[in-house]
C-alpha cells in the first residue's frame, strides 16, 4: 500500500513540476534531423577514408581503468593548433594523416601519436581515479576547468584511496576528517539528531550548504534539528543515505554560489560524482570496534562494532560510451556508551516499600490515581505501613515516623528519604544498572544507487542516477528514575531506559536527456525527484498517565519531505568565451504525520484527555503528588493537530558567463533570478576573476549576493518534546511560524536570509618539488538568519494554548539576527617519487575561521515591551552559533606507497570549543554574568581545549585482485576534556539601580554532568566520544 501511494505521489509531482513542452520539441526535431545528416554522413565517412585527405581528427581520453579523462590538452606538434577534452573525455582537433597529436594531463605520463585515421583513441597510463581531481564541475559551467585555473576555491577528494585506507565509511565521518571547512559529528540524547548527523560548512549552518549529486540538486532531510546540538534549528541533507562506496569524488565548493545553483548555497556546495567504472567488480568488507580504556562505561574492551558490506558492480549496455553502475552498500553498527556509574537518589522509601508489596503481587500504585483525591486512602496508608517493617535498612527512627503516620501526607514526609543505597544491595543492583547510553547510536542500513548513460546517438544521450536507503536507528534518552513521576513503578519497579527507534526511507531518481542540438549548443533537461521520510516508534517506555494500562511501545507519527526539480540547461563556448543559461522548476512538498493518540496524550484518573479545564483533583500523580505528564516517555509522538501536508513551488532562470580575456585573465559573472510561491522574488549575481601572475601562480577572487528560502520544516514543524534544561525535564512545545501563539507573542513572519560574500586568494605550483598551494580568504555577512527561539514560559493569555499542546515552554523559527563569518582556508599538496618503487604523498590544510552576531537582534515590540528581547535568541543560541564547532582545524595526511605496501598516517588538529550551558568555571563561587538588552545574562562557558586525533593504517596488496588494510582511528585513544560535575554557585539574578549585576545570596546546585552520566559534553563535541576505533578492511577488485 505504501508502496502504491509513493508511486502515485510521484507521478503528481513529475506531472505537476512538467517544463514547458516546446523546449523538449524544439531538442527532438533537431535531434531527428542531425541523425538523418550523421546516418549518411556516416557512411560515406567510412568509405572514403581510407582513400581520401581528412582535415578533422577526433577521439576519446581515458585513463588506464576505461575512466574518462576531462581537460587532456591535445596539440598538433609543430603547430599551434589545440584542443581540450570536454567532461567526457572528447576531442575534436584540426589535423590531417601524418601529424602528430601530443596528449598530455597533469599527473600521467605524456604521449605523442601519428595521425593515420580521422579517429584517434587514447588512454593515459601513470595514474588512476585520484588524478582525475584536478577537473571539477562545479563553480564553473566550462567542463574543462581544474581545480587552480578556477576563479573561486574548491577541494576535490578522490574516494579511490579514502575507500580502501581510512577507518572511516560514511560520507560525513569521511569530509570530517578530510576537509577542514567541513564539521559533521554523531550526536548523543538529541531524539531525531541521534539518528542523522548534522553536517556544516565553514561554520555555517547545516542548511546553508547545498549539496548535488552528479550535479543535481539533492533532496534535503525531513528531520529539522530542535534540541541542543550544533546546527539548532536548522535542516541539512542527509549524506549517509548515500553509500561512500558508490562515490567516485567530492568536489566542495568553498564559495557563495547562490547565483548559479540558487537557495541554500550560501557557505557553499558539495558535490557529489557517483561511479561510471564499467568492466569491474569491487567488493569490500569491513569490521571494526571500538576498543578503547572508556568504552563500556569507561570499564574497558571494546563496543560500537561496526560491519559491512559494498559490492560495486559496472557495465556497458552494449554499445560504445553506454555504462550502468551500481552499488549496494549494508552496514550494522552497534552503540557506544560512555557515561559513568549513576550517582544521586535513585529508589525513596515509597519504592522500597512497594517493592516488598509487589513480592506478594499487591501494586500499591493501583490504589490510587490522584493521591489527594482517593475513597480509599486508609487501605493506602495500611498497606504502606504493614510493609514497611520488611524493610530492614529503614534506621528504627523512620519506622517510627511510618508507623505513626495517619494520613497521606504525613507518610509522603515520613517516605521523603533517598533510600537509594539499602534497595539496590537488596534488589543485588548497581549503579552502572541506571546508566544512560551516551555515545553513537546504533542502526541498520541496506542501500543500493545506481548511475547509467546510454547514447541514442552521437549527439545525444540519455542518462538515470539516484537510490534508494532505508535505515533503522536505535537511541535511548535520560533514564527515568523509579523515584521520579515520570516513571510509573507500576509497570517498571526499578525504573526504565526509554529508546527513540528511527526507521529513515530515503529514495531519489534523476533522470534526462543531454548533448548537443542546433549544431554545437550543449543541453541538459533533466528531471530530479528525491524523497525522505522519518518515522518514530519508541519502545520501553509508557505513558505515566495510562498507569497500568499503558503500552510499553508507541508509534509516534512522523515527517516527511519531498522536491521534484527540473533543469533545462545549455551553454556553448564562443572561442574565448562559455556561454550557458537556464531554467529550473521546482516543487516542495512537507508533512507531519500523527502519531496514535496515547502517544501524545495525558490522561485524567478517569480516563478522560486532560484539557486547560481539567481540575488539578483528578489529574494523575504518583504517590508524592506530582503530577504524571501524558505521552510516551523520551518521545511525546506528534498530536492530531501537528498532522498537515504543506507545499510549495519556485522557479527560476539563469545566465553564466565565463570568458578567458587573454591567456591570463579569466573572468566569471552569473546571474539568477527566483521566484518562491510562499515569499516573492529574489535576484542574485556573482562575478569571479582569475589572473595568471606566472605560469605557476594565479591570483583569484569573488563578490556575490545569495539567499536562503526559509525550508518548509521551519515554517510549518510543530511538536512537544520533552527537554532537560540542568537534569530539569521540559514539555517544550515547538509551534509553527504562521501559529496563533507566534502571533500573540510578537514573533514576524519567515522571510528569506540574504548573505553577501566575498572571496580572495592564490594557488601556486612548484613543478620542480611538485607542490601545489591554495590560499583563500573569505567574508561572509548574511541578514535576518533563521533561528530557533529559547523557551518562552506561557501567559495568561497563551495559557490556553500552551495547555493544548502539553507543553510548558515554547519556541519558534525566527530571522532573529545578522551574522558575519570571515576566514583563512589554506590547502598544500605535495607528491615525491622517491624511486620506481616508492612515492609519498603529503597533504597539508586547514581551516581559520570565526562566526559571530553582529547589530541589535530583530525583536518586534511586542517582545522588546515584554523584556524577553534575550530569550528571543539567547546566549546558548549565540555560543551554538559562534563557538560550539571549532574555529580552527587543520590536517596534515601522508601516504608512503612502497611496491605492494601502502602506509597511511593523518594528524587531525581540532580547535577549541565553547559549551553552551553556564557554570563557575573559574571557581569564584559565582556564574560570571553581563548585561544584555538591560537584562543580566550569564556567559561564563566552559571551553574545551583542542586535540590532535591520529589515524594510522597499513595496506598490503595480496594479489592482484586482493587487497587488506588494518589500522585505526584515533589510535592513541584521545577524548574531549572532560565535563565539569556537582558545584555549587550563586546565580546571577538581576540587574540593580546602578546598572550593576545582582546576584543571589546563596549558592545553588549546578551538575553539567547529569549525574555523572555526562562525563563529556553532550552539546558540542570536536570529534566524537568514542576513542579509539580499530578496523580491518578486505577489498578485490575483478
Amino acid at each position: 500500500m505504501k508502496n502504491d501511494l509513493l508511486t502515485n505521489r510521484m507521478f503528481f509531482r513529475l506531472k505537476k513540476a512538467t517544463f514547458p513542452l516546446f523546449i523538449v520539441v524544439i531538442i527532438l526535431i533537431d535531434v531527428s534531423v542531425n541523425a538523418a545528416e550523421n546516418s549518411d554522413s556516416k557512411k560515406n565517412r567510412n568509405s572514403t577514408f581510407k582513400n581520401k585527405e581528412i582535415d578533422l581528427v577526433k577521439g576519446k581520453v581515458t585513463n588506464e581503468t576505461g575512466a574518462s579523462l576531462p581537460g587532456v590538452s591535445v596539440l598538433v606538434v609543430g603547430t599551434k593548433k589545440g584542443a581540450v577534452t570536454d567532461i567526457d573525455g572528447n576531442y575534436v582537433i584540426e589535423a590531417k594523416i601524418g601529424d602528430v597529436l601530443q596528449f598530455s594531463y597533469v599527473g600521467l605520463e605524456t604521449k605523442t601519436v601519428t595521425v593515420t585515421e580521422a579517429v584517434v583513441n587514447i588512454a593515459l597510463s601513470g595514474g588512476s581515479g585520484e588524478t582525475l581531481q584536478d577537473v571539477v564541475v562545479i563553480g564553473s559551467r566550462n567542463p574543462t576547468r581544474t581545480v587552480t585555473e578556477s576563479a573561486v576555491p574548491i577541494d576535490v577528494i578522490a574516494m579511490k584511496d579514502i575507500a580502501t585506507q581510512g577507518a572511516q565509511t560514511n560520507l560525513n565521518q569521511i569530509l570530517n576528517m578530510v576537509a577542514p571547512s567541513f564539521t559533521s559529528n554523531t550526536q548523543t540524547v538529541a531524539d531525531g539528531t541521534d539518528h542523522l548527523d548534522p553536517a556544516q560548512l565553514r561554520g555555517l549552518g547545516p542548511d546553508q550548504v547545498l549539496v548535488l549529486l552528479n550535479g543535481k540538486r539533492r533532496h534535503t532531510s525531513s528531520l529539522v534539528n530542535i534540541n541542543g546540538t550544533p546546527g539548532r534549528g536548522s535542516v541539512g541533507t542527509d549524506l549517509n543515505a548515500i553509500p561512500s562506496f558508490a562515490i567516485e569524488k567530492i568536489e566542495v565548493l568553498r564559495d557563495g554560489a547562490s547565483a548559479q545553483y540558487g537557495s541554500d548555497a550560501i557557505a557553499g556546495v558539495i558535490n557529489l560524482n557517483i561511479k561510471k567504472d564499467t568492466k569491474k567488480l569491487d567488493i569490500n568488507l569491513f569490521s571494526g570496534s571500538n576498543f578503547s580504556r572508556n568504552a563500556n562505561d569507561h570499564r574497558g574492551g571494546n563496543d560500537g562494532n561496526h560491519y559491512q558490506l559494498d559490492l560495486n558492480y559496472g557495465t556497458n549496455l552494449g554499445k560504445e560510451k553506454s555504462f550502468i553502475n551500481l552499488t549496494g552498500s549494508l552496514q550494522l553498527r552497534d552503540a557506544t556508551s560512555r557515561a559513568n556509574d549513576a550517582t544521586g537518589t535513585i529508589y525513596n522509601a515509597y519504592n522500597a516499600i512497594e517493592q516488598r508489596a509487589s513480592e506478594d503481587g499487591i501494586n500499591i500504585n493501583s490504589l490510587f490515581g490522584n493521591i489527594s483525591n482517593t475513597p480509599n486512602s486508609t487501605q493506602i496508608i495500611n498497606t504502606i505501613k504493614g510493609y514497611a517493617p520488611q524493610v530492614s535498612y529503614f534506621t528504627g527512627a523512620q519506622q517510627t515516623a511510618i508507623s505513626n503516620a495517619t494520613t497521606i501526607p504525613q507518610l509522603q514526609t515520613a517516605l521523603n528519604f533517598d533510600a537509594t543505597d539499602g534497595e539496590l544491595a537488596y534488589r543485588n543492583l548497581e549503579r552502572k544498572n541506571f546508566n544512560m547510553r551516551i555515545g553513537q547510536s546504533s542502526f541498520e542500513s541496506v542501500q543500493f544507487f545506481l548511475n547509467a548513460a546510454y547514447p541514442i546517438n552521437d549527439k545525444l544521450e540519455v542518462y538515470v542516477f539516484g537510490g534508494t536507503s532505508y535505515r533503522e536507528g536505535e537511541s535511548a534518552g535520560f533514564y527515568r528514575r523509579p523515584n521520579q513521576s515520570r516513571s510509573y513503578t507500576g509497570l517498571y519497579l526499578d525504573g526504565f531506559l526509554p529508546e527513540i527507534h528511527s526507521t529513515i526511507n530515503d529514495l531519489s531518481a534523476a533522470t534526462g536527456l543531454r548533448g548537443t542540438i542546433f549544431k554545437d549548443w550543449n543541453f541538459d533537461l533533466s528531471n530530479t525527484y528525491g524523497r525522505n521520510a522519518f518515522d518514530y516508534n519508541i519502545e520501553n517506555t509508557v505513558n505515566a498517565t495510562l498507569r497500568e494500562g499503558s503500552p510499553d511501545e508507541f508509534d509516534a507519527g512522523g515527517l516527511r519531505f519531498t522536491q521534484n526539480t527540473t533543469n533545462f540547461d545549455m551553454s556553448k563556448k564562443f572561442g574565448t568565451l562559455n556561454v550557458a543559461f537556464g531554467a529550473e522548476y521546482r516543487y516542495e512538498t512537507y508533512g507531519i504525520n500523527a502519531g496514535v493518540s496515547d502517544s501524545y496524550s495525558q490522561y485524567d484518573i478517569n480516563g478522560n484527555v486532560v484539557t486547560g479545564t481539567t481540575p488539578a483533583n483528578i489529574r494523575v500523580t504518583d504517590f508524592f503528588g506530582a503530577a504524571r505528564p501524558g505521552g510516551a516517555q523520551v518521545f511525546p509522538g506528534y498530536r492530531a493537530e501537528n498532522a498537515k501536508e504543506e507545499n510549495r513551488n519556485s522557479y527560476a532562470f539563469y545566465t553564466d558567463l565565463e570568458w578567458d580575456i587573454t591567456d591570463k585573465w579569466l573572468l566569471n559573472g552569473a546571474v539568477r533570478f527566483e521566484n518562491y510561491s510562499d515569499f516573492g522574488n529574489t535576484t542574485n549575481y556573482k562575478i569571479a576573476t582569475r589572473y595568471k601572475l606566472t605560469d605557476n601562480i594565479n591570483l583569484r577572487g569573488a563578490f556575490s549576493t545569495g539567499f536562503r528560502a526559509p525550508s518548509l520544516h521551519q515554517i510549518y514543524y510543530e511538536s512537544t518534546a520533552t527537554q532537560f534544561t540542568g537534569g530539569v525535564p521540559f514539555e517544550v512545545g515547538t509551534f509553527s511560524n504562521d501559529s496563533k501563539i507566534a502571533e500573540l507573542l510578537g514573533i514576524p513572519k519567515l522571510k528569506q536570509e540574504e548573505s553577501t560574500s566575498y572571496s580572495a586568494g592564490f594557488t601556486a605550483k612548484i613543478p620542480s618539488a611538485n607542490i601545489t598551494i591554495t590560499a583563500d580568504a573569505y567574508y561572509i555577512k548574511i541578514d535576518d538568519r533563521v533561528v530557533l527561539t529559547d523557551q518562552f514560559t506561557p501567559t495568561p493569555v497563551t495559557q490556553p494554548l500552551y495547555d493544548q499542546a502539553g507543553a510548558n515552554a515554547a519556541t519558534f523559527f525566527a530571522n532573529a539576527i545578522d551574522t558575519e563569518s570571515k576566514g583563512i582556508d589554506v590547502v598544500i599538496t605535495n607528491k615525491l617519487n622517491l624511486n620506481e618503487n616508492m612515492t609519498l604523498k603529503n597533504d597539508l590544510s586547514g581551516t581559520f575561521s570565526k562566526t559571530r552576531q553582529v547589530g541589535q537582534i530583530h525583536a518586534s515590540p511586542v517582545l522588546e515591551a515584554a523584556g524577553q528581547v534575550n530569550t528571543y535568541f539567547s546566549e546558548s543560541s549565540r555560543i551554538y552559533l559562534e563557538e560550539a564547532i571549532p574555529r580552527v582545524k587543520v590536517n596534515l595526511t601522508n601516504n608512503l606507497t612502497y611496491k605492494k605496501l601502502d602506509f597511511f598516517l593523518r594528524n587531525v588538529y581540532f580547535g577549541e570549543v565553547t559549551d553552551p550551558n553556564v557554570a563557575d568555571v573559574n571557581g569564584d563561587g559565582f556564574v560570571g554574568a553581563t548585561i544584555v538588552n538591560g537584562k543580566a545574562v550569564e556567559n561564563e562557558h566552559p571551553v574545551w581545549g583542542g586535540k590532535i586525533i591520529t589515524d594510522f593504517s597499513v595496506g598490503f596488496k595480496i594479489s592482484a585482485i586482493t587487497k587488506v588494510v588494518i589500522g585505526a582511528n584515533n589510535i592513541l585513544d584521545i577524548y574531549p576534556d572532560k565535563n565539569l560535575g556537582p558545584q555549587t554557585a550563586r546565580r546571577a539574578t538581576g540587574v540593580d539601580a546602578g546598572g550593576n549585576v545582582t546576584y543571589a545570596p546563596a549558592a545553588t546546585a549546578i551538575d553539567l554532568s547529569n549525574q555523572n552520566q555526562f562525563v563529556y559534553s553532550r552539546n558540542v563535541s570536536q570529534f566524537g566520544q568514542n576513542g579509539r576505533f580499530v578496523f580491518a578492511r578486505l577489498s578485490f577488485s575483478f
